[in-house]
């Protein structure tokens, strides 16, 4: 399990910018408020000071009163605490110096191609950094991340994760969790595959603009999806820096595979293939670079 403690960076920590530490002015209901109407961005917003995981909240509140939460309303919290990914890893960030939020998604779409929904949140994560000159690609199956001129990293090569994505769906609907790294200084990151937007330059740190083009980003992507899912897939391969990568997918319960990803399935899986030549496709695993 992959954790980390930020208290424990901040002995070596150097002294946030001005911009890094604006960007950590506390995220509130009334600050996100506008975000909400008939042409805003979301249909409903709930904002905490903490929580362990907006996923694990609004999975349990969605359970409570259903009704509550329409297509596009979303839980976003000032401070996560315990932090959820895939596999059982757990991560920690300093208060206010990352974007974590939980938008309902009520797709309509064959069940064959609900797969295709984290996809299709992690390429409106794309599309809004890059909105704002960040030049982010997907890395299969929910990461976000950057190519960067500095030394490899083991598994990742130059790539580094500036964002992070959890779908679990319950009934019909899709609980889409993102987390972007927005102002951590190198010292405050959990691995060193890891980066922010402060540390790629950006000067849009502020966290309420960005959930705005998130949201936005998001609702047209859905849209894109029901309405022509194949257009969709291209628009993703073209954006994955995974393909066309020489990777490792260690698979649950499986050995891992080896192989040239290749592609992606109707139902968004990634085609690998083999040395023999076999096309193999993966469903689930966490893919790491051969070599890198």
């Amino acid at each position: 399990m992959d954790t980390f403690d930020a208290a424990a960076a901040g002995a070596n920590a150097r002294a946030l910018t001005a911009a890094e530490t604006a960007s950590r002015v506390p995220l509130t209901a009334e600050a996100v408020a506008r975000l909400v109407g008939e042409h805003a961005a979301l249909s409903a917003v709930a904002v905490t000071a903490a929580s362990p995981s907006t996923n694990s909240d609004l999975l349990v509140a969605l359970a409570a009163e259903p009704a509550a939460w329409p297509h596009m309303s979303a839980l976003v919290t000032d401070h996560q605490t315990a932090g959820r990914g895939r596999s059982g890893r757990e991560w920690h960030t300093p208060r206010g110096a990352a974007l974590t939020v939980s938008f309902v998604v009520r797709p309509r779409l064959d069940p064959e191609r609900w797969g295709l929904v984290p996809l299709a949140v992690g390429l409106a994560c794309v599309r809004a950094l890059r909105a704002d000159g960040v030049l982010a690609m997907l890395k299969w199956p929910n990461d976000v991340v950057v190519s960067v001129e500095d030394h490899g990293v083991h598994g990742w090569g130059t790539f580094r994760k500036v964002a992070g994505i959890l779908c679990e769906r319950q009934d019909d609907v899709v609980v889409s969790g993102i987390g972007i790294n927005v102002s951590q200084t190198a010292e405050e990151l959990p691995v060193p595959h890891a980066t922010s937007l402060a540390m790629l330059g950006s000067l849009h740190l502020d966290r309420c603009e960005l959930l705005e083009g998130l949201a936005r980003h998001l609702a047209e992507v859905i849209r894109e999806v029901e309405r022509d899912a194949d257009a969709f897939l291209a628009d993703v391969e073209a954006a994955t820096a995974t393909l066309g990568q020489q990777v490792i997918v260690e698979r649950p319960g499986q050995p891992p595979l080896s192989g040239k990803a290749v592609g992606l399935g109707r139902d968004g899986s990634l085609t690998v293939r083999t040395a023999e030549g076999g096309d193999i496709p993966v469903h689930a695993g966490d893919v790491r670079l051969r070599g890198a």
